[in-house]
């Protein structure tokens, strides 16, 4: 299983593609893993020199104890690409990947070709919506979190047409790291860049979930105009727009890249 060894943790990553393509590095959902992205990779394969990771409290990479932080999200995307020896990839982020992808964008824009947000906000939720979140996972486990998650995560009619797969999501949060889950809600309970949004100096492309209850679509329109030049794409979906809306998805981000 190929790992980086950080100054703290361990992260998990796998790659797909030629490495003389463009690198496109992916960044999960709170909750979820590297096989989210499952559907893009297989539309993508041939143009790109994919890159899927496991946040760090996610999936096979290690959960040390927290809070983290939203720096730490970042330099660990960026620690998997000095690893490859990528200087420059695309970086396509959804919820808390979204977050990060942000983060990359204000922190680290010449690691950056283009940038992808999806399903995400400049500030994500409240402080003490998160705290309590953490408090709860800490205390009680993922059971309860993972039994109410595709109801955020998925439009009813998509649950209906496709419980497999949303059944299979709600099992990997099941199955994951309490303490994990529960730092990266501290992460997010103190990340917010709306004021730091207008130095993204790369190019940007944000994609919203028409039905989203979490990131609404005026959490998407703010940040494309506090983005310079930014592009907006809503896409008939609720939160994990990568799965349940994917041919279109995978559509807008293959014309975004390769524009």
């Amino acid at each position: 299983m190929p790992v980086v060894r950080t100054t703290d943790t361990e992260i998990h990553f796998e790659t797909e593609g030629d490495p003389r393509l463009p690198a496109l590095m992916f960044s999960n959902s709170l909750g979820t893993d590297w096989r989210m992205w499952q559907l893009q990779v297989n539309s993508l394969r041939g143009q790109f020199r994919m890159i899927r990771y496991d946040t760090r409290g996610h999936g096979r990479s290690a959960a040390p104890p927290g809070p983290y932080s939203l720096a730490q999200l970042g330099q660990d995307a960026l620690a998997v690409l000095d690893h490859l020896d990528i200087e420059r990839a695309h970086f396509c982020g959804i919820s808390m990947g979204g977050a990060t992808a942000q983060w990359l964008g204000i922190h680290a824009r010449q690691r950056l070709r283009k940038l992808v947000i999806a399903n995400s906000a400049a500030r994500i939720g409240t402080e003490a919506g998160w705290r309590e979140r953490a408090a709860l996972a800490r205390r009680e486990g993922l059971d309860g979190i993972a039994a109410g998650a595709p109801g955020r995560w998925f439009t009813p009619d998509f649950a209906t047409q496709d419980p497999l797969t949303v059944t299979a999501l709600a099992e990997t949060l099941r199955a994951g790291s309490a303490e994990g889950y529960a730092a990266c809600c501290e992460a997010l309970a103190l990340a917010d860049l709306r004021a730091q949004l207008g130095e993204i100096r790369v190019p940007t492309l944000i994609i919203a979930g028409a039905a989203d209850p979490v990131t609404t679509v005026a959490d998407a329109q703010a940040m494309r105009e506090a983005i310079p030049d930014a592009r907006l794409v809503t896409l008939a979906a609720s939160h994990i727009s990568n799965i349940e809306a994917a041919p279109a998805f995978s559509e807008a981000l293959s014309r975004f890249l390769a524009a």
